[in-house]
Formats: C-alpha cells, sequence, structure tokens
C-alpha cells in the first residue's frame, strides 16, 4: 500500500500522478474501515482527500502553515502527517477528532469552533512580515459554510486591506455545512460553481492567440489582466475582487493535478488570493453521498458496507427536546426556531418538517442569530434558539445587551451541556452556567429527567419579558427521576427521617447528575450521614427557599456538570451570604482547565465528579465538624 510508506507530506513529491489517485483511493478506504469502528467525521473528511494531498504537496509544512478552520476534515491531513494509527480515535489516550498541537507540529488551531482560521491566517501573515520570513507560506481552508459566520467576513475585511501581504484562503465548497449551506453566499457560490464560462472563454483564447506570432502571448496577457467588468460578464465573481482579492477558481477538488496547479498559482502571488475548489462531501462512499440529512457529517459505530448503525440508542435528550417542540408549535403559533447552521444535530428537523415557514437557520452565527431572536421577539414572536452549549459562548454580548438588556422574551436550548467527552475541549459545555449568571434577568433551568425537560420548556416559553434557558445532556436521557415533595420551586428528590431534628447535609444536585446525588446520598447513609436532596429545577436566580432550607443542615453540598468557577455552587454561595445564613458548602464541579477527549464516564471520573469521590470528601467534611476526621474511615466510602 502506497498510504503505509507515507511518513511526512515530502513523500508525497516522489508519487506520480497515477499513484496520487491510487493513494487517494485508498484514504478513502483507509477511512471508511477506520471510522466505521470508532465513530467520528467521515463525511467531511472523504470530501477532501484529493484537496488534502495537494495542499501538502504545494506546501512545505510545518514550516508553512496549513490551517483547517474547525477540524472536522483533518483526518486526512493526520494521515499525511505520519498518524496512520486511528484505533482508539477520539478515546482516550487515541487521537483527537480535531488538529491537536499536542500530537504534531503540522497541526496549528484545535479549538473547531468554526469561521476562525482566516483571523488566525491574518495574524500569521502579520507575523511573517513583520519578522522578515519571506519563505513561510500560510494556507487556510475554510468551508461555504463558515464563510456564512462573520468573524471570517471580518477577518476578509482585514486581509484584502493588506494588498502586498501573502496568503492562500482556500475554499473548500461542498454546498454544506452539516446541511447544505444557506443565505446570500451560498447563492452567489452556486453562481460561481455553474458559471464556468470565463475560464473556458481564457482556455479556448489562449491556445488560439499562443499560436499567433509575435502578438499573440502579449495580447493573451493582457485579456487575461483585463479590467474586471469582462470577468463579471461572463462569470460573477466581483464580490471576492471588489475586496481586492484575487480569485482563482472553480477549480475541481477532486482532480489532484488541476488543484496543485492553483495552489502553485496562488502560492507565487504576492497578496491575498483565493482559491475556490469544487468537493464532494462523502465521496466515494456511497451511504454517506446518498445520506441527505448531512452526508454522514459525524456517525457513531457503523456497518461499512451499509453505513447503517451497528446499535439504536434509546431516547435521547435532543429527541425528547425535538418532539416536545413540534408539539409547542401546535399549540402556539407564535413559536419559532432558530438554528445555526445545525438543523439535524440540536433536534430542530421535525419542526422544521412541520412549520417550514416559523424555522429559521442562520448560518454559522450565533450572533447574528441571538440579535435576529431579539428582533422577532419585539415583533411579537417567541423565538427558540437551539445551539450547543459551548457555541453560545460566541453570542454572550448578543444575550446580555440584546436580548436580556431589552427584556426580550427569548428561549435558548443549549444541547451538549457539561461533560461531552469524545470531541475533546473545545465542545464541552462546561462554561455556560457561569457565563450566564451574570446576565441580569436571565432564567436558567437544568432538567434532571425527560420529563422535566418538558415541563421547563413549557415554563420556559412562557416568559415574555426576559430570556430563559434550558440546558440538557448530550446522549440518553435517564430514566425519569420522581419528586418525593416539593420547597418552594424546588423539588426534594429524597428527604431524611422524620425524626432527624437537623440533618447534616443539604445535597443541591443540578440537571442531569440527579441519579448520581441520589447515589451520594445512599452511600452516606451507609456512613451514618442524613441527607436532604434537592433538584432546584431552575438554577438562577437561586430559588429563594433555598436559604432558610440550607439553614436547618449542617452543610451545603452543590454538584453540577459545569465549571465551579462562577457556576451554581458560587450562586448558592453568595445567596446564603446574602441572606446571612452561616454554614460549609463545598461545590462540586469541572475543574478550571481544559478537558481532553475521552468518553464522557472516563472525564468524569478523571476529574472527580462521580459518586464515591464526593461522598468520601463530604463524609470527611462531616467528620471534620463532629471533630471526628479520619482519613481511613472516609476512604471506607465506595
Amino acid at each position: 500500500m502506497l498510504l503505509t510508506r507515507i511518513k511526512g507530506p515530502r513523500d508525497l513529491d516522489r508519487l506520480s500522478q497515477e499513484e496520487l489517485n491510487q493513494l487517494a483511493a485508498e484514504i478513502r478506504s483507509f477511512l471508511v474501515d477506520a471510522v466505521s469502528k470508532t465513530g467520528g467525521h467521515l463525511g467531511p473528511n472523504l470530501g477532501v482527500v484529493e484537496l488534502t494531498i495537494a495542499l501538502h504537496r504545494v506546501f512545505d509544512s510545518p514550516k508553512d502553515k496549513v490551517l483547517f478552520d474547525t477540524g472536522h476534515q483533518a483526518y486526512v491531513h493526520k494521515l499525511l502527517t505520519g498518524r496512520q494509527d486511528f484505533g482508539n480515535l477520539r478515546s482516550k489516550g487515541g487521537l483527537s477528532g480535531y488538529p491537536s498541537r499536542a500530537e504534531s507540529d503540522h497541526d496549528v488551531i484545535e479549538n473547531s469552533h468554526a469561521s476562525t482560521v482566516l483571523g488566525w491566517a491574518d495574524g500569521i501573515a502579520k507575523a511573517n512580515e513583520v519578522l522578515g520570513r519571506e519563505d513561510h507560506h500560510v494556507a487556510a481552508v475554510i468551508g461555504d459554510g463558515a464563510l456564512t459566520g462573520g468573524m471570517a467576513w471580518e477577518a476578509l475585511n482585514n486581509i484584502a486591506a493588506a494588498k502586498d501581504r501573502p496568503l492562500v484562503i482556500v475554499v473548500n465548497d461542498n454546498e454544506r455545512s452539516y446541511g447544505p449551506t444557506i443565505g446570500g453566499l451560498a447563492n452567489h457560490l452556486a453562481t460561481l460553481r455553474t458559471t464556468d464560462g470565463y475560464e473556458r472563454f481564457l482556455a479556448r483564447g489562449k491556445d488560439l492567440l499562443e499560436r499567433t506570432p509575435v502578438v499573440g502571448k502579449p495580447l493573451y496577457e493582457t485579456l487575461h489582466g483585463a479590467k474586471k467588468g469582462l470577468k463579471d460578464f461572463i462569470a460573477p465573481q466581483g464580490m471576492f475582487e471588489d475586496l481586492g482579492l484575487k480569485y482563482i477558481g472553480p477549480i475541481d477538488g477532486h482532480d489532484i493535478e488541476a488543484l496543485e496547479s492553483a495552489l502553485q498559482r496562488a502560492k507565487r502571488f504576492s497578496g491575498p488570493v483565493i482559491v475556490h475548489c469544487l468537493t464532494q462531501k462523502g465521496r466515494g462512499y456511497e451511504p454517506a453521498v446518498q445520506d441527505e440529512a448531512d452526508r454522514f457529517h459525524a456517525v457513531g459505530v457503523i456497518h461499512p458496507d451499509t453505513g447503517l448503525p451497528v446499535s439504536t440508542d434509546a431516547a435521547s435528550w435532543t429527541s425528547v427536546f425535538a418532539d416536545e417542540m413540534v408539539k409547542l408549535g401546535r399549540e402556539r403559533k407564535d413559536i419559532v426556531a432558530i438554528t445555526a447552521a445545525m438543523l439535524q444535530p440540536v433536534g430542530l428537523k421535525k419542526f422544521a418538517d412541520a412549520f417550514p415557514d416559523r424555522i429559521f437557520d442562520v448560518g454559522i452565527a450565533e450572533q447574528h442569530g441571538a440579535t435576529s431572536a431579539a428582533g422577532l421577539a419585539t415583533g411579537g414572536a417567541h423565538p427558540v434558539f437551539a445551539v450547543y452549549a459551548t457555541f453560545l459562548n460566541r453570542a454572550f454580548d448578543q444575550v446580555l445587551m440584546d436580548v436580556a438588556l431589552h427584556k426580550c422574551g427569548v428561549t435558548f436550548v443549549l444541547d451538549r451541556a457539561g461533560v461531552t467527552g469524545t470531541d475533546g475541549a473545545s465542545h464541552n459545555g462546561m462554561w455556560d452556567m457561569s457565563i450566564l449568571q451574570v446576565v441580569p434577568g436571565l432564567r436558567l433551568a437544568a432538567p434532571r429527567d425527560a420529563e422535566q425537560l418538558r415541563a421547563q420548556l413549557n415554563e420556559a416559553v412562557l416568559v415574555k419579558d426576559a430570556p430563559t434557558v434550558v440546558r440538557f445532556s448530550k446522549g440518553v436521557v435517564g430514566p425519569a427521576v420522581p419528586a418525593v415533595g416539593r420547597i418552594g420551586g424546588m423539588d426534594v428528590l429524597r428527604a431524611p427521617a422524620p425524626e432527624v431534628a437537623r440533618p447534616d447535609v443539604l445535597l443541591v444536585s443540578v440537571g442531569a447528575l440527579a441519579p448520581m446525588c441520589l447515589e451520594i446520598a445512599d452511600l452516606l447513609d451507609k456512613q451514618g450521614i442524613s441527607t436532604t436532596v434537592v433538584d432546584p429545577r431552575w438554577v438562577k436566580p437561586v430559588d429563594e427557599a433555598l436559604a432558610p432550607l440550607a439553614d436547618g443542615h449542617r452543610v451545603v453540598v452543590t454538584v453540577e456538570d459545569n465549571s465551579r468557577a462562577g457556576g451554581v455552587g458560587s450562586a448558592v454561595a453568595q445567596a446564603l451570604r446574602d441572606a446571612g445564613v452561616d454554614v460549609p458548602l463545598r461545590d462540586f464541579g469541572i475543574p478550571q482547565r481544559f478537558l481532553d477527549h475521552a468518553t464522557r464516564k472516563e472525564v468524569m471520573a478523571e476529574i472527580g465528579l462521580t459518586a464515591p469521590d464526593i461522598a468520601r470528601h463530604v463524609t470527611g467534611l462531616v467528620a471534620k465538624l463532629d471533630g471526628r476526621y479520619d482519613s481511613e474511615a472516609a476512604a471506607t466510602v465506595d
């Protein structure tokens, strides 16, 4: 196999065009076989095989910086830079599903949030200029989907201003992000895709003029350099050139020779150049090509021959939300939904099918989505903006200054909240309950089970004068956790025996961690420690009944699937101080660090967010209060 002989990018230099095509076929076969066993981003990588080969043939990484926006499509890059052990892809100790600086000097950006690559490229190109590195080049690969993000256009505005600073922008145009790319830019790229008149015109002209003695070549060069009026007449590519960017394309993104030629021309140019490449997401794998939803953007473990899942999961948090949104849509005509290019992943496909006139896909533009939601609310609708928890970070200013300041009734539904695991540091939804604590008037719900998700979503959309947030975990929703009572707005999940005058521990359980908190209470009970477990349901603002309840306990413990810094535990501590309740409080949550990729269970164990770990800590705290702390006794909790 040719692939096994590729230890680094320069090994590609020795291959003929025929061998390069064979290598592309081997890479596709490898990807289908490997990713079907582990799950991962299959479709995007199948679409960039030839493009990645061409990039590494033309640019000398890592001296030259080859940058990937988002990083969904970096598996081929990994294969060509010496990383061909995909056996533990996205698992603990294995390769990351995104570029990773810890893995290779060839990897630069590992944040995996879209539309950032052009900002990175602009900065690196400026550094090359300042430091006099004339032999260093920058190539930034960005998808047509990521070009819908505002950050990309802010960067383009700056890149275009430096007409003599070399930088190659490769637009990987497959007409999709997760689903089909939408909006005005998508329409413009579609026009470029289908209009090849200019290139054909020049090709025929060159052939004719080069056969014309003396004046032929100068005349061709004059024609090629003619003002863009001619180009706009034949092919409407003026948008990029109006910005001051040299445009090359469209290029067949599966023709290695054509790609190399275009990239070499762009590399030689002394300013910013856009190379527009047309690719097919999922190319070479029929199940992916036939998948209209997202072309196998991300898959679990599948049968490689059919593309069908090996196993079918039980109901997920996302599916519960999806069904409830359709129900709400039938009950209320003012309910509308917003997605940032993730209709299927966030569970809005059913709503879109049922109410096609009440769904708005804003592209990869969370900031615009939030402010547009404020406008919808001001106009009398109630928007529900469904987004991954980690991506709401990008729209914080809009939530604060557009939605909250104007008291707009907008509901944000945060999918993949808390530890998500295999996608790594940038996809853990571990900051939302901290960031949103500072937003005046905002109300935040963390449902513990499917029944509460439905109930709290219904409660959220009734609020007309403030933003509301409903956040839930990734994966399968657990069994129902019934309440045994209610105090204020809080559900009591476990109460101590009636004869206990002052229970030892008030355990505040946040969201999907309720089953674990009940397990903690069972472990404490075995140590003779009485525990009350409450679910606040709405964790912001802190329920007024919590402080007097805490005052009747010896210790307060909070457990949340969120950063400890500024999270629910911090808010509860402040509420107790404000109420003059002087009770020891211990908050358990995610430490303030970026978490490596692994399963959710493995990550939770690594950070000590498990029932035995927490029970041990609480046992030790209660023992200290009793003046009888014994580390060996605490260690017996299991």
